[in-house]
């Protein structure tokens, strides 16, 4: 028959164990929620309640009791300034045990432990950021579609332009003057001036028109 043999020691020794709870203390009174193993809750749940009945006594006596556990003077004016009057009119049950499951990896059972008016506060809402360079290229190119269609365009008056360059220049007038043959004739304005003179045509008798 066991005897004297209460609490659970949890695979350590008394001075490990001890240092454990004073840590997990100091962190619950601090965020007033923490997320442990369920048999580590079940042992922490009853000190806690103590140190918050501490906290309502308020006397100096009693910091000093709680200065036992948690080392940081920070905690301890939270403890008997914000969370002891919070339940002056309970007389206990001031944390409650919320069970989670087993864990990944060693599948220990796992727990939320928090006071019983706490409320989990969400994030706000990230406030919009403002436009960079490129998002606003982004709008304007897609506010402006014409922009995106200039390529095709471009693309179909390039067979036009090619088209255009293989047909022959106009022949224009030349404005230089002809150079003097050597029958005293002159070339016609028309005659190309980088071709040689070309020689008199031969002109065919004027034809008879009526009887023979």
């Amino acid at each position: 028959m066991q005897h004297n043999r209460a609490g659970r020691k949890l695979g350590r020794t008394t001075s490990h164990r001890l240092a454990m709870f004073s840590n997990q203390l100091a962190s619950l009174f601090t965020a007033e929620r923490i997320v442990t193993t369920l048999p580590k809750a079940k042992e922490l749940r009853p000190l806690a309640e103590r140190m918050v009945t501490q906290g309502k006594r308020g006397t100096v006596h009693a910091r000093r009791l709680v200065g036992r556990w948690i080392q940081s003077r920070d905690v301890i004016r939270k403890l008997f300034e914000e969370i002891a009057p919070r339940f002056s009119t309970r007389a206990g049950g001031y944390l409650r045990i919320v069970k989670l499951g087993p864990r990944q990896g060693d599948n220990a059972e796992m727990a939320v432990l928090e006071f019983v008016d706490f409320e989990l506060k969400t994030a706000p809402a990230p406030a919009p950021e403002p436009e960079t360079k490129k998002a606003k290229r982004r709008a304007k190119a897609g506010a402006e579609p014409a922009e995106a269609e200039e390529p095709e365009v471009e693309a179909a008056e390039k067979p036009a332009k090619k088209a255009a360059a293989k047909k022959p220049p106009s022949k224009r007038p030349s404005t230089q003057k002809a150079a003097p043959r050597k029958d005293g004739g002159k070339v016609s304005p028309k005659a190309k001036t980088t071709k040689a003179p070309s020689s008199a045509k031969k002109t065919s008798p004027p034809k008879k028109i009526g009887g023979t």
